[in-house]
């Protein structure tokens, strides 16, 4: 599933191909996604200019006069530039094809994804996709005070924790096991036991290693391609993720790995505590 990485990625991949000009024709070959493609986007977005390219969270907010496109990848889903001539795959679902001739494909072979339409009645940061949500992990809105106080008699695993997207967005299973082991901290240690201090850490490594894979350009996954097509190399430096049962890279113990949520987690018994 594409995490915060790889959209943000993708998020820089297109921006500059699209950002100012103008759509000049929208083509929904698939109207069944998560939720309805709404009939209507065609006529609303064909000859709008396409003024801002966001991120908030997972979703992806593509500002016009008149509202806000939002498109979620799901768990398989991809955005790419392609050239005119590019054939039409079983899988691409919706073309949105600019005035400068770029050509924005969205394509989701197992359909989880989204495309829906917010107009400007509520700002879209109210949206009810989006209004719930918790702060961004790359902001100074969250740091490790935060996530002390919102962890107070909390019983669930601190892993599970750091997921909740209404506690801080984006934080998913990769980058969780990744920010875990650097801080130190055993994953299925209850959120409220864990010290101030210890978050303070948590939260610094919480920021490095989604910087880091956003410089890498995601994390490499089965369904995900970048923006320009091209695959993510951040997985080639993950420390724990997917790596069970092998030798710990700081003290060569072998790596345990257990079910946090039915999600895979990964540590280190000597590394974490």
């Amino acid at each position: 599933m594409p995490e915060l990485p790889e959209v943000e990625t993708t998020r820089r991949g297109v921006s500059p191909h699209i950002v100012g000009s103008n759509v000049k024709q929208v083509v929904i070959r698939e109207h069944r996604l998560r939720w309805p493609v709404p009939a209507a986007l065609p006529k609303l977005l064909t000859g709008s200019k396409l003024i801002s390219l966001e991120r908030r969270a997972k979703y992806l907010l593509f500002g016009f006069s008149q509202g806000t496109l939002i498109i979620h990848l799901g768990m398989s889903g991809s955005l790419r530039i392609v050239s005119p001539d590019q054939p039409v795959a079983k899988h691409d679902h919706a073309d949105f094809i600019f005035s400068n001739g770029q050509i924005l494909r969205f394509t989701d072979p197992r359909k989880f994804g989204a495309i829906l339409w917010a107009d400007n009645t509520t700002p879209i940061n109210e949206h009810q996709l989006l209004g719930h949500l918790g702060p961004e992990p790359l902001t100074n809105q969250f740091d490790g005070n935060l996530l002390f106080e919102l962890s107070r008699k909390r019983s669930l695993a601190v892993k599970q924790f750091i997921m909740d997207n209404q506690v801080v967005v984006g934080v998913g299973n990769i980058y969780a096991n990744e920010a875990l082991f650097k801080a130190g901290i055993k994953p299925d240690r209850k959120a409220g036991s864990i010290s101030r201090q210890r978050y303070l850490r948590l939260a610094t490594e919480i920021k490095h290693v989604l910087v880091a894979a956003i410089k890498q350009g995601g994390t490499t996954l089965k369904d995900f391609v970048g923006g320009d097509g091209k695959p993510g190399y951040f997985k080639q430096e993950l420390s724990v993720y997917g790596r069970g049962g092998e030798a710990c890279l700081i003290c060569g113990k072998t790596l345990v790995e257990i079910k946090l949520g039915q999600r895979a987690t990964v540590y280190c018994q000597r590394c974490q505590s």
